[in-house]
């Protein structure tokens, strides 16, 4: 966009903006010749953008028709657009204002661009800043960030997951779209049209998921999260998260991650990132003991509330409380267990996280002593130390080794002991190792005393003791500008007082949406491990086969025959998928297969049970022959081979062709092997060349080059959880993260003077 808006120039608008998006009538507007020659739009009336011609300004029209030009030239071909919105993209600390256009068959999202005078797109950088007023007030005195760069997105509709209702600045004004490969987006709009654009969301996303196992908030759509308790739910057999939590059918983090979502909170904003509760009391030991109570915190009191001492101090602020001249109602804690302070300190050696703590820091790291370096440290801070700290945990303490270390290097400064930071101080039980530590503290999340307790820390954050009286019995009052409702920024009109009102809230945190207006229920217990952790995932009626391995048994009959040797399998919940070698089945419909290696090299699409091709795919010689093909999504197709090139295909349904959108180069010879990871986002292709690359399936482009392999890479995989990597070279097996950073390898050779040479005895094929 940066290159084509230069061009366009800003010459000065009469009158000041108003609201854009106004309702109206449908109506087919009328476009310019040039544009109409290069697209033929029709833009609903609806949302009050018009190119129309009773222009008072010539120079507008002018104007207005070059900007409106180069937001068209975004678009796909034909694409016919249906309405506009002004938004506000959120996206950690940075809010970029631009416009979101629903198309007939995907909707965009265009930074830089804005509505002005009810019906002219200007570009926003040649907007006077007297004569614009952005979505989100901005508050004077904070310090101005580098520009971020501007990005266009288009999403088909069939590839929106999930839309949820959000808060900004703890007012109804935001949705939050989540999408297939992995990306999400909060939108702030004006606040008339949040409920429009959710309804237009729900109408023309014919794919968004009912899925409760697959969903983010981990239930249906109709599903409440407080336990349904009427015949009607009962009948059509509605199950909350809660529910589902309760009976032991997910673990303790996905629920607290559903919990959050279900909260409002989210990854993108950072003053109401979710939150985790310290679960732990124990740093100081050699080894943890998960049977003893001592070992945990106190989850049925707010961290405020840990030792006695500090509490009493709490509560004689709350019992004494005198504000003379102002509303302020009494409160024990003037600060917050979440903010984007605390969040971007927690994380402030990892990127973008880095940058976003020095924005809040004026552009600097702050004094080396009050930089987070210590968990025990933090610990005792937030318990007992110190009376402004209440802070609690952010999820990625339970599956993110990576922002414990400081792999990037930055000087963060020295202690006043002489004590220079780097990486986090871990407690004995971690040994040093910052993999051991997730791994530990993911224990305790979901051992016995948490899954006991953790419904009183819910009560707390999401429940019935977040407010009001019920709060105020043990010790849990926020400031009033914490809550939501206490405030309507649009309406103050004083702008010091909004300024200010806006500066706090930013700066100082954000209670979450309260789910639940009555006691959480308690976790059912289910079998002990010999240690007392409960297994995690294991259900009293567990139906995962680990779980019940003596209850297994051959099936008496093959689960298909194939015509040659085997090539994937793939369970389902009613059957076996299983197909021979040069054909993958496709995700979502494993009724239909992809296969390849024929004499013309086409591509065929059958179906599963009669082999019969829905169609074929004429050759793209340029791509080679293909040796292998991976399909992340119904829609997405890699295929690779002797090219060395790594090509990405789109399927488009309707008219039943894969088209080739990107081409992916970084081999030097044959592409051997393929996976992809929809859950993480990536592929990774393995080579001739004794190589694997990793590549990013939401922006097709280049992330790492894995090297070492003793020869020929022959099979790659990914773990869909942990995101690992495994590759496989001759007789050697190798372990990488998702980053690409090498944690194993061994030598699957019979006898050690292989030495993990290639030879047909001791190759790994698969």
């Amino acid at each position: 966009i940066d290159e084509q808006i230069r061009e366009i120039g800003f010459k000065g608008l009469k009158s000041a903006p108003n609201d854009a998006d106004l309702d109206g009538e449908d109506e087919e507007l009328d476009e310019t010749p040039e544009v109409e020659e290069e697209k033929k739009e029709s833009v609903d009336n609806g949302d009050n953008i018009s190119v129309g011609t009773e222009q008072q300004n010539p120079n507008a029209v002018e104007e207005f028709s070059s900007a409106y030009q180069t937001v068209m030239r975004l678009l796909e071909n034909g694409e016919k657009i249906v309405s506009m919105y002004r938004i506000a993209r959120i996206q950690g600390l940075d809010i970029i204002e631009g416009l979101l256009l629903f198309g007939k068959e995907h909707f965009y999202l265009i930074d830089g661009f804005t509505i002005v005078n009810h019906r002219e797109v200007h570009d926003i950088e040649f907007i006077p800043a007297n004569q614009y007023d952005p979505i989100i007030p901005t508050v004077p005195g904070q310090v101005p960030k580098i520009k971020p760069k501007r990005e266009v997105s288009k999403f088909a509709f069939d590839e929106v997951k999930e839309v949820h209702k959000r808060r900004y600045l703890l007012q109804p004004i935001a949705v939050e779209v989540f999408t297939t490969n992995g990306q999400n987006y909060l939108l702030s709009f004006q606040k008339q049209f949040r409920n429009k654009v959710y309804q237009k969301f729900s109408l023309m996303a014919t794919s968004i998921l009912e899925n409760a196992a697959l969903s983010v908030s981990g239930q249906g759509r109709s599903a409440n999260v407080e336990q349904a308790t009427g015949l009607f739910s009962s009948l059509i057999g509605e199950t909350s998260v809660t529910q589902r939590w309760v009976r032991g059918e997910i673990s303790n983090f996905q629920y607290l991650m559903s919990l959050n979502t279900l909260a409002g909170r989210s990854y993108n904003d950072l003053m109401q990132y979710p939150v985790f509760p310290w679960i732990l009391a124990d740093y100081d030991s050699e080894e943890l003991d998960l049977t003893n109570p001592k070992t945990f915190r106190d989850l049925s009191k707010p961290m405020g509330a840990q030792t006695s001492q500090r509490l009493d101090q709490f509560k004689k602020r709350f019992r004494d409380w005198d504000d003379a001249g102002t509303d302020s109602p009494p409160y024990h804690y003037g600060t917050h267990y979440s903010s984007a302070m605390i969040v971007s300190s927690y994380l402030v050696r990892t990127e973008p996280f880095t940058q976003h703590f020095l924005h809040l820091q004026g552009g600097h790291f702050d004094l080396a002593d009050r930089m987070f370096h210590s968990i025990g440290e933090a610990w005792e801070s937030s318990s007992k130390n110190n009376m402004a700290d209440v802070r609690e945990l952010i999820p990625e303490f339970f599956y993110l080794p990576d922002f414990l270390t400081n792999r990037n290097n930055f000087d963060l400064g020295m202690k006043q002991s002489g004590e220079q930071l780097n990486d986090i101080l871990l407690p004995p039980w971690a040994k040093n190792d910052p993999k051991e530590f997730i791994r530990v503290h993911r224990e305790a999340l979901e051992s016995d005393y948490v899954s006991t307790n953790l419904h009183k820390w819910i009560d707390l954050i999401f429940g019935f003791r977040q407010q009001g009286d019920a709060a105020a019995e043990v010790a849990n009052v926020y400031h009033h500008l914490f809550y939501e409702g206490n405030v309507d920024i649009f309406s103050i009109d004083d702008p010091l007082q909004r300024n200010a009102t806006i500066g706090f809230i930013n700066n100082f945190g954000q209670i979450p949406k309260q789910l639940f207006k009555k006691a959480h229920p308690a976790k059912k217990l289910s079998g002990k491990g010999t240690n007392g952790v409960e297994v995690s995932g294991a259900a009293i009626n567990s139906k995962i086969f680990f779980h019940n391995l003596t209850n297994l048994r051959p099936s008496m009959a093959p689960v298909k025959e194939l015509k040659g040797p085997v090539g994937e399998i793939q369970p389902s919940e009613r059957m076996i998928y299983a197909v021979e070698q040069n054909k993958v089945l496709v995700p979502g419909n494993s009724n239909r297969y992809l296969a390849w290696g024929f004499a013309d090299q086409s591509f065929r699409l059958g179906t599963y049970d009669t082999d019969k091709a829905v169609f074929i795919c004429e050759p793209n010689y340029l791509v080679g022959e293909v040796l292998t093909c991976v399909c992340p999504n119904p829609k997405l197709v890699l295929t690779a081979g002797t090219s060395s090139v790594v090509c990405v295909w789109i399927y488009h349904k309707k008219l039943k062709q894969l088209h080739l959108k990107h081409s992916l180069y970084g081999h030097t010879d044959a592409v051997t092997c393929l996976a992809a990871s929809p859950s993480w986002g990536i592929a990774v292709s393995g080579s001739r060349d004794q190589t694997a690359i990793i590549w990013d399936l939401s922006r097709f482009t280049y992330i790492k080059n894995l090297p070492g392999h003793v020869g020929p890479v022959a099979a790659v995989n990914i773990n869909e959880l942990t995101g690992d990597i495994v590759s496989c070279a001759g007789s050697m097996l190798y372990l990488w993260d998702v980053n690409g950073t090498p944690i194993a390898s061994i030598n699957t050779a019979p006898s050690p003077k292989d030495k993990g040479a290639i030879s047909d005895a001791s190759q790994i094929l698969c």
